[in-house]
């Protein structure tokens, strides 16, 4: 299934993308280290936005199967860009942290590990962006 998004250059390096199913809409901006002020997301920042959501996404999918309420997980990434062979997003790090009071079995962490492994975002990216995910299991 394919969606549209309609992307409009607003000027002074900001732009405002559309989501075609939804409407829903977002603004970007350079970042202040590549020309920009840093008023919003640049999109290289929406490409750790991506990952992060889409783990904690798909751990969600397995937790509704399971009847597990993953509400209150927390998703912190840390972009680090590389300049060498060019300027590109080289390492994403991303903490997972589950919400308190419940007690998470090892079978259930590794279901929620294993599917937080299948994101699609993930799997879209170069091997060159290395990426680290680290899960918090507070009790």
């Amino acid at each position: 299934m394919a969606v549209e998004i309609d992307i409009v250059y607003t000027g002074d390096l900001h732009c405002e993308a559309t989501h075609g199913p939804s409407g829903s809409k977002l603004a970007t901006d350079a970042p202040v280290d590549n020309a920009g002020k840093g008023e919003a997301f640049s999109p290289t920042d929406l490409v750790g936005v991506a990952l992060g959501t889409c783990l904690v996404t798909i751990m969600g999918i397995i937790a509704k199967r399971h009847d597990w309420d993953l509400r209150g997980t927390r998703v912190h990434v840390v972009k680090e860009m590389a300049a060498k062979p060019a300027r590109r997003v080289g390492v994403l790090k991303t903490t997972i942290t589950l919400p308190k009071g419940r007690h998470w079995s090892p079978e259930d962490r590794q279901r929620l590990e294993q599917a937080a492994q299948t994101c699609p975002v993930g799997q879209s990216l170069h091997p060159d962006v290395q990426q680290h995910v680290q899960f918090v299991y507070p009790e």
